[in-house]
């Protein structure tokens, strides 16, 4: 693992080359540039808030906008970093029939350019919260190592799936539905608190409520949404119970998502 580090950041240079690349070649002939990168999580913000006017979610004392958009954030560093990893290794067909450096660094890069359209995102949650007159405490100091741990499980899914793609090109198209698909299945329209509240308190399934609640929080996601809003907007630390059961599976995956991509990254040039 400290050889695998120690790799990758001999090659920090080319990652970010990589990530600029990425990021001047998307926006450079669109008229509103690198706003279109929070474009799509405001969208959604005001359609799940009009959702929310008919479906009557409760927010507690939090705006639901304000909600729905910190929960949408990482969601969308999530998704958007896992797609475009899955095709990023056969999207850079030319660098990995030309020269050898470690393939996991398509990726990576992939997950750098779409830090770059976070920091965005926290830019416009932050005129949010200055509009309803809200300011973070103490447990902000959380929030990077929430982004981290996002990162981690975006990797997870990017190694297998990019490594897969190159075999499968229909991975590159199933796979985002999959993840899509998956949003509903995670606390962004409804927040975390209501699944509790209905399967820990309301038993509303029985005695597999107890086991329902823990596979719904084997969704790694559904424990970062819930920290990540914790963090920022009620100054708690994130709930381990929540995060715990995807923490687990995340540990168990991705050594194995990696040693897959390392296998089969021998035959990436061949293959491609």
């Amino acid at each position: 693992m400290i050889r695998v580090i120690r790799d990758l950041y001999n090659y920090r240079e080319l990652i970010m080359a990589l990530a600029i690349k990425n990021i001047t070649v998307r926006y450079k002939q669109a008229y509103l540039g690198l706003l279109w990168a929070v474009l799509k999580p405001v969208l959604l913000m005001l359609i799940f808030t009009l959702v929310k006017s008919f479906v009557g979610i409760d927010s507690g004392n939090i705006p639901y906008p304000v909600l729905t958009f910190a929960a949408l954030m990482p969601w969308i560093f999530f998704q958007e970093s896992a797609s475009e990893g899955i095709s990023s290794v056969v999207g850079n067909t030319n660098l990995v029939r030309k020269i050898y450096f470690p393939r996991e660094v398509f990726p990576l890069t992939a997950m750098v350019t779409k830090l770059v359209e976070l920091g965005i995102s926290f830019f416009i949650l932050a005129l949010l919260m200055i509009y309803y007159h809200m300011v973070p405490g103490w447990s902000v100091l959380w929030v990077p190592v929430i982004i981290l741990y996002t990162m981690l499980v975006a990797l997870t899914i990017s190694l297998f799936g990019s490594a897969l793609n190159v075999y499968y090109r229909d991975v590159a198209t199933a796979l985002p539905v999959v993840l899509s698909l998956l949003m509903y299945a995670s606390p962004v329209i409804y927040p975390l608190s209501l699944v509790k509240e209905k399967f820990l308190e309301q038993q509303i399934a029985g005695d597999w409520s107890d086991t329902l609640y823990t596979l719904y929080t084997m969704n790694p996601l559904a424990g970062i949404i819930d920290a990540f809003q914790g963090a920022l907007f009620r100054n708690t630390a994130p709930d381990f119970a929540a995060i715990l059961p995807g923490f687990i599976v995340i540990m168990i995956l991705l050594p194995l998502s990696y040693v897959y991509f390392k296998r089969a990254e021998a035959y990436f040039a061949d293959v491609i």
